[in-house]
């Protein structure tokens, strides 16, 4: 009879130390040498957490999902068109998101970083047509989309403001006055939660992470409504 996997429990204080070492050493050479570090301290116990952040969400019926072996972002940094050319990052980060969505069709995310760590949910600079939709969405149902910041703000989560246009989107300037036209500027509908290093040296993070999912839902269902019922026909009269 096979062994049941083990559950997650909880990254050691080794995980944050390797990161802010990398951070002092971020070169080729030191890291090779420190690689097996990486690998038992912050990629194992990461693919332990999404298995059973996976299964959780799975049993409260959420669509978001993932593959443990998968969802970890690279460590190697795309340096190609960067004046930066370190060539790691110094922090960890995972994501989720529905069966068969694409890279920038709403997700959650999950980051780990002695900077500071946290979840993240919601659409990410979405692409052009995706971007549109959803302010198009908006747009046509301001009274939804302000109930739904209501929810978030009565959950303690706010839309991130920080990457916003400074006028109004083309095709939306008759908003200009619209109790959303703060939301129609924005460039990411993403929502963001702290979390401590205390939090994710325990198992009970599982749960932790479960509750912001359900939390975010109402956001996420927001995007991925307006992208399925997409109508090029009025996107195209805004461009």
């Amino acid at each position: 009879m096979a062994k049941p996997a083990p559950g997650f429990p909880g990254f050691r204080p080794a995980a944050l130390q390797f990161l802010r070492d990398l951070a002092a050493n971020n070169n080729r050479d030191w890291f090779l040498e420190n690689k097996p570090v990486y690998e038992r301290e912050v990629v194992a116990p990461m693919r332990l957490l999404l298995a059973d952040v996976i299964s959780a969400l799975a049993t409260a019926g959420s669509q978001l999902t993932g593959d443990p072996a998968k969802a970890i972002f690279r460590i190697h940094r795309d340096v190609r068109f960067s004046k930066d050319k370190l060539p790691y990052k110094t922090n960890s980060g995972a994501v989720l998101r529905k069966a068969g969505a694409g890279k920038f069709d709403g997700i959650l995310y999950i980051h780990l970083d002695p900077a500071g760590c946290f979840l993240a949910a919601g659409f990410y600079l979405p692409e052009k047509e995706a971007l549109e939709a959803i302010r198009e969405a908006i747009y046509i149902d301001p009274a939804r989309a302000n109930a739904l910041r209501a929810d978030l703000a009565g959950r303690k989560l706010g839309f991130d403001m920080s990457e916003a246009l400074s006028r109004m989107p083309r095709g939306f300037e008759e908003a200009a006055e619209s109790p959303v036209a703060d939301l129609l500027r924005l460039k990411s509908f993403t929502v963001r939660r702290d979390l401590s290093p205390a939090d994710l040296a325990k198992p009970a993070v599982v749960a932790k992470i479960a509750k912001f999912a359900e939390d975010t839902k109402a956001l996420l269902n927001f995007g991925w409504q307006a992208l399925t019922v997409l109508d090029p026909t009025a996107l195209a009269r805004r461009r």
